[in-house]
């Protein structure tokens, strides 16, 4: 179900839209005939651990991981006890030459979450096995929506976009009123192309700083 939290008020409208009712018809007969992740309860993981009042940071991803045990509703994390997905380990990588910080022991990156970075997935769900396969069904239009509300905040928010799909979304930011941070996305296959050096934490942190926010405690503990 949509997330009982600020954001419930802020996307009302959504639901009553003719879209909604299609998207949700749609991920209840793949749920029926196929392995969907994430898990029902966790498709808006990233909206109930991330209050609207408390996003000072959104990180746009695209689809959940496609394998089991993987997504939970993030975009980049994955379980704890799942292994640590290669862009994941890039982008692990990029904050220990940043900031300095050690990779965590494992992939979850609930921590960001809860210290107001949204991690949204700009697709909310996928067929196991099968990449972009829920992408043009109307999860965009929802999660566009959602950038829209962080938008609109009078606070700066820092977006920080790896990747040409997730640059397409300057489009709803008010560059400003708010900071933009982007970059080759971190994938084996971009990362070497501008991902690696691009330091987008001390950016984002500077960027909040100057802005009087309390910048992002990045680190993550080991389990």
């Amino acid at each position: 179900m949509p997330p009982k939290t600020d954001w419930n008020k802020a996307l009302r409208q959504e639901f009553d839209k003719p879209y909604w009712p299609e998207l949700m018809g749609f991920v209840h007969a793949e749920r029926s005939a196929h392995e969907v992740y994430p898990a029902h309860e966790e498709v808006f993981a990233a909206l109930h651990l991330t209050p609207l009042a408390q996003v000072k940071v959104l990180i746009v991803g695209q689809d959940p991981y496609h394998g089991p045990n993987q997504a939970h509703g993030l975009c980049f994390s994955v379980r704890h006890g799942v292994a640590v997905p290669p862009s994941l380990v890039n982008i692990f990588a990029e904050l220990q030459a940043d900031l300095g910080v050690a990779p965590p022991n494992h992939g979850n990156l609930e921590a960001w979450a809860r210290n107001g970075v949204l991690l949204l997935n700009t697709t909310l769900t996928v067929r196991a096995h099968r990449a972009a396969s829920h992408q043009g069904r109307g999860w965009e239009t929802f999660t566009d929506e959602v950038i829209r509300c962080v938008n609109a905040k009078t606070q700066r928010v820092v977006f920080v976009l790896w990747g040409n799909a997730a640059r397409k979304k300057k489009l709803l930011i008010d560059a400003h009123k708010h900071a933009i941070v982007e970059s080759a996305h971190p994938s084996p296959l971009a990362a070497h192309n501008g991902f690696f050096g691009s330091k987008p934490f001390s950016q984002t942190n500077t960027a909040l700083i100057e802005a009087g926010i309390e910048p992002v405690d990045w680190r993550i503990p080991n389990d």
